[in-house]
């Protein structure tokens, strides 16, 4: 497997940590300062990088359902105002940035439109990462892979064809491919997380990592035993928070949680190179009898 230097001295692939995303992405809910809050909270729990998602509402939301009423914390609105409404702009992602590289946390985002992509190009992002929504979507990953940063894609809703076409399109350099189930929250029965090592067979020398939308951390520890470079799961403060993705959504203390044991899981899984540790040295000679020439 080639691993993916994202940064310098930082490199996602097989020999490496797993890179562990927490995914704000709009469970910020419009508000910098909760923002600034998850960020914070995933940088304490030892999260390597946040991600965000940056829309152009004009361009991804369909005309037939911008005048849509919705119930929202702000009242009852239109469905397009409301998606306005949670759209960070040029301010927000400023201080964001600030706030990201004093914390010395990486930041990227989703991008869903070919604007988003030159907005985002401004910060320099470590890579972009492809919605399972928009593998197909041609035209976007052209913008994105003129960048010429690391590619990461999400395969939810997705066949094997056309995974093999996007990846086909986008080519291996600098690429990345998470397994994933796009429901939220997603049984246990459907996340289907042999498909990591199988997406490693179909593209041996690509880190393949894992997206995550269920509620609990143990199947996410799993990914990573059995071989995912990189994990991702949403993150918010309060599960229970106005909002699409916080019930699918890691709280800080679980984040913590999830953080400390893959990283003890990449600690235990070892070389593979059996030996005799010294701390084995006492226990070995106090409880193996003697035995003679002959019983040997």
């Amino acid at each position: 497997m080639q691993a993916v230097e994202i940064r310098k001295n930082r490199f996602i692939g097989a020999g490496h940590p797993a890179y562990i995303i927490a995914e704000i992405g709009i469970n910020h809910n419009g508000s910098l300062d909760l923002a600034k809050q998850l960020i914070s909270e995933a940088a304490k729990a030892g999260c390597d990088a946040v991600k965000f998602q940056k829309r152009t509402p004009e361009l991804c939301v369909p005309k037939d359902q911008w005048e849509k009423q919705r119930d929202t914390p702000w009242g009852r609105m239109s469905y397009i105002d409301y998606k306005r409404k949670t759209e960070f702009g040029q301010a927000e992602y400023t201080a964001i940035d600030d706030y990201c590289r004093a914390l010395g946390i990486d930041w990227f985002a989703s991008c869903w439109d070919e604007p988003s992509v030159d907005f985002m190009e401004q910060f320099a992002p470590v890579m972009y990462k492809m919605a399972s929504a928009s593998l197909t979507d041609k035209p976007l990953l052209d913008r994105v892979r003129a960048t010429g940063r690391p590619l990461m894609l999400s395969t939810g809703m997705s066949t094997i064809d056309e995974i093999n076409q996007a990846v086909k399109w986008v080519g291996l350099d600098k690429l990345m491919i998470a397994h994933s189930t796009s429901s939220y929250p997603c049984p246990p029965a459907e996340l289907n997380l042999r498909m990591v090592p199988v997406l490693q067979g179909m593209f041996p020398d690509t880190p393949i990592g894992y997206s995550g939308h269920e509620t609990g951390l143990a199947t996410t520890v799993a990914a990573v035993t059995i071989g995912a470079s990189f994990v991702e799961r949403h993150f918010t403060l309060d599960r229970a928070m106005w909002g699409s993705d916080h019930a699918a959504s890691v709280e800080p203390g679980g984040m913590a949680k999830l953080v400390r044991d893959i990283r003890d899981v990449e600690e235990g899984l070892g070389d593979g190179v059996k030996r005799v540790y010294d701390s084995e040295l006492e226990p070995r000679a106090r409880l193996r009898r003697e035995l003679t020439p002959n019983q040997e």
